[in-house]
């Protein structure tokens, strides 16, 4: 065989592998959390009646799919009005435009008009957080829970852990991947949607997960034996891996009826 022709086919195989590795490498989601808080019944009618007729078909015209929604389940420490919603996006280029393309859809502009056109007499909400995050590299991919039991009795735990530092952030993101929770959570049967790096948000540093449970036994049974788990003792203990959190906060949620999950 001609060497040069010889060396063409291998280079063409390195560039193939090369390329490969390099887009699994990149193939991190991102993810847009939007909190809805609400001061009336009224609010929160207008609102879900835009995400289920004209927000959520509009992005689903994009090609944007396993879209969440989510209500909070009251408690007795917090009664408040709050619905969550959660995209992924394969580029952060897709989250920066995406507000441009949703005012060239017409059906969407129609059928999203009450909650479009809200005036400061009659807004739609009362305020509007939202928070972009990057895929832990252990699980670069959202997964969208497998539950279907009933959805009023789903337990959707997101958990914000902050940390004081950058440094102390990058090393509680590292329990997570090389630590070895990420695979605890999920020898557990945790359903977890997805981990992610918080790179915009108002309580930075800090990283967000989801994790599902059929009822709230079901989750205290799961937590339980994670904190008993043999895994998790011995990775609480390790000298690296200490007080690289400072604050934890944890909203139970139920999906909507129109919720993708």
């Amino acid at each position: 065989m001609n060497s040069k022709y010889s060396f063409s086919i291998a280079s063409l195989f390195f560039i193939m592998i090369f390329s490969f590795l390099t887009f699994n490498a990149q193939a991190q989601e991102f993810y847009k959390l939007k909190i809805y808080s609400f001061t009336s019944d009224e609010q929160v009618k207008t609102t879900d009646n835009y995400l289920q007729n004209a927000y959520l078909p509009a992005l689903k015209k994009l090609g944007l799919k396993n879209i969440g929604v989510f209500k909070l389940r009251p408690t007795e420490k917090d009664s408040s009005l709050k619905t969550f919603v959660l995209i992924p996006f394969n580029s952060l280029d897709r989250i920066a435009d995406l507000d441009d393309k949703l005012l060239m859809d017409n059906s969407y502009l129609e059928n999203g008009k009450e909650y479009l056109n809200g005036n400061n007499d009659n807004p739609p909400y009362a305020r509007v957080e939202v928070i972009i995050s990057k895929a832990f590299s252990d699980m670069p991919v959202m997964k969208p829970s497998a539950l279907n039991g009933p959805r009023n009795e789903r337990i959707y735990e997101l958990r914000s852990y902050e940390s004081s530092t950058e440094s102390l952030f990058k090393n509680k993101v590292d329990m997570f991947n090389s630590g070895g929770e990420v695979k605890l959570f999920d020898k557990l049967g945790f359903n977890a949607v997805y981990y992610s790096e918080v790179i915009s948000g108002s309580h930075m540093p800090n990283l967000m997960y989801m994790t599902t449970h059929a009822n709230q036994e079901s989750r205290d049974n799961n937590w339980k034996a994670f904190s008993d788990a043999p895994e998790w003792i011995a990775l609480k203990a390790l000298p690296k891996y200490q007080k690289n959190v400072s604050h934890i906060d944890i909203f139970f949620l139920y999906p909507t009826e129109y919720s993708d999950y």
